[in-house]
């Protein structure tokens, strides 16, 4: 089987910007990307899935604003895109109007396992689509997976998950930035978001989550704001 790699980053928006902007200003980023020719041979697909402004709703969190998910060409273009010239000279000037900090600075680079659908491993979602991502057992010492106490399919079974029409497991393959030191990252894609909320709602409070493995995690609502191709 072929392997799918992405990046997956997890997004603060520059605070000057109101959260309801926050797309729109991705989107523009974003399109900086057709100037880049070989942004365009490393990275096949793009998702930019941005938090639902909603009421608080344990245990979902507020502190973040979207979650970025990419399918690379290749494990290697996880690492040459950031000394790419033309990265350098045209997008990354234009992060710090987006987001909090530089893209590099909140990204990681995962392999991915299609735990249940039967679209190709490599699809992504469209505009329009409901994700709940979660991002799981954070830890400031990072292991490889071989080493890791509990592993992603275990997570996902947890109760009120179960009416997600697609499930992704993607494992952090390399070392990630400071303050990002999570081992997993879990999609799970709902055909609505009322369908979502309601999976939201059913999930066990998060004192009661430690026999699923989640650990310090981040819970994110997300609707997919932009995608290409």
């Amino acid at each position: 089987m072929t392997e799918v790699w992405k990046m997956i980053y997890l997004a603060r928006r520059n605070p000057a910007l109101a959260a309801e902007e926050f797309p729109q200003a991705w989107r523009e980023h974003s399109a900086l990307g057709r100037q880049c020719k070989n942004v365009g041979q490393r990275v096949r697909a793009v998702a930019q899935c941005s938090r639902q402004l909603m009421e608080a709703t344990a245990p979902l969190s507020q502190d973040y604003d979207g979650v970025n998910l990419m399918v690379l060409a290749d494990r290697e273009a996880g690492s040459v895109i950031w000394s790419d010239p033309e990265t350098l000279a045209v997008m990354r000037p234009d992060e710090p109007r987006v987001f909090a900090d530089y893209v590099r600075n909140f990204s990681l680079l995962c392999r991915q396992q299609v735990l249940h659908d039967s679209l190709a491993p490599e699809a992504l979602p469209q505009n329009g689509q409901v994700l709940l991502i979660g991002f799981f057992q954070r830890s400031d010492e990072w292991k490889p997976a071989s080493e890791r106490l509990s592993n992603c399919p275990d997570a996902w079974r947890a109760p009120g998950l179960s009416s997600a029409s697609r499930i992704v497991c993607n494992t952090v393959d390399e070392a990630p930035p400071v303050g990002y030191g999570y081992r997993y990252i879990v999609e799970w894609w709902f055909d609505s978001l009322q369908q979502a909320r309601q999976a939201v709602q059913n999930l066990n409070t998060a004192g009661s989550m430690g026999e699923y493995g989640w650990g310090d995690a981040v819970w994110m609502l997300t609707e997919v704001t932009h995608s290409r191709p």
